[in-house]
């Protein structure tokens, strides 16, 4: 049973610290790189650790836990998937940056992997999604140090909460059964969902924005029950590079639930100018997407609200 590898490589102009941050430091990943949906440490340190990955492959979220040796001082990342599922029976690799003297970078992301009973179907959509998502790292690394220091201009990171006076599960329930939300929120218009695996949603959504035009965004969402549902639009409107959010849920006394909606955002300067209307400036562009993005999460809350406390 042989192992494939494949070795795709980008130069990036920046020193190697910038990119190893991002590399290094998986809760950056679903900000960056758009096939991850969610990413967190699940043990370890910053020289060996463990961590879980939800990410979008061939048009489907999978999830999976891979071990990592970080080693900052060669600028490597080495990986291997620790609980790989079908159609996959092993995977790895290592992320290698190679400074160079002029202010640039090489990056190399290696993979090697095998499919499940080496089906040649089954390794052929190993292929497919491991050159799509490696190009796309790449390419969205490429943009992230680009970004540099600018990026505190265009990174938008806000959150609104409110109180609900009723069950943490009927409360839950409302956000992730977002089937009965076109009936039960105005500004949902339609929805589609698929969710191959329970609690792994993949969502399209025609929403109402506060000055009446209508978007249709399509997210994948990660749900936990009761406890948080994490989302990215996977499908962005031309002003946002990348758009994560996430429903949190805690219960500080019984019958009470505290609900906050929290978005992460990365403005496109090229996309807003391009806008057949584009704000004034960046700070218009940013209080614009504010309102926008924070009206609907309030909305939806306070209708979460009204039909919990009715129950």
């Amino acid at each position: 049973m042989s192992k494939t590898e494949v070795t795709h490589t980008i130069t990036v102009p920046a020193g190697a610290d910038a990119v190893y941050r991002v590399v290094s430091d998986v809760g950056l990943w679903p900000l960056y790189f758009p096939p991850t949906l969610r990413a967190e440490r699940v043990s370890g340190d910053d020289r060996e650790e463990r961590i879980r990955i939800w990410a979008m492959a061939n048009d489907e979220i999978r999830t999976w836990e891979s071990r990592r040796r970080l080693r900052p001082e060669a600028h490597r990342v080495e990986f291997e998937q620790a609980t790989p599922t079908d159609p996959v029976a092993e995977m790895g690799g290592a992320w290698s940056v190679t400074e160079h003297g002029d202010g640039t970078s090489t990056v190399v992301l290696d993979h090697f992997y095998r499919a499940t009973g080496d089906d040649p179907a089954q390794l052929a959509r190993i292929a497919r999604a491991v050159e799509d998502n490696s190009t796309s790292e790449l390419e969205h690394l490429r943009r992230a140090v680009e970004r540099g220091e600018n990026e505190r201009e265009l990174l938008l990171d806000f959150s609104d909460s409110l109180t609900i006076r009723g069950s943490l599960k009927d409360t839950y329930d409302f956000l992730y059964d977002v089937r009965h939300w076109p009936d039960r929120i105005p500004h949902v218009l339609r929805i589609g969902l698929r969710e191959d695996v329970e609690g792994l949603q993949h969502m399209e959504m025609d929403t109402r924005s506060p000055d009446g035009s209508v978007h249709t965004t399509v997210s994948g969402r990660v749900c936990e029950p009761q406890r948080r549902i994490a989302y990215k639009q996977v499908k962005l409107p031309p002003a946002l590079q990348a758009h994560n959010g996430e429903w949190l849920f805690t219960s500080p006394a019984d019958g009470v639930v505290e609900v906050t909606s929290r978005h992460r955002v990365i403005l496109d300067p090229e996309g807003i100018a391009a806008l057949p209307n584009p704000p004034a400036s960046l700070e218009a562009a940013r209080k614009a997407v504010r309102d926008s993005l924070g009206a609907n999460s309030r909305a939806t809350l306070a209708r979460a609200q009204e039909y919990v406390e009715a129950r």
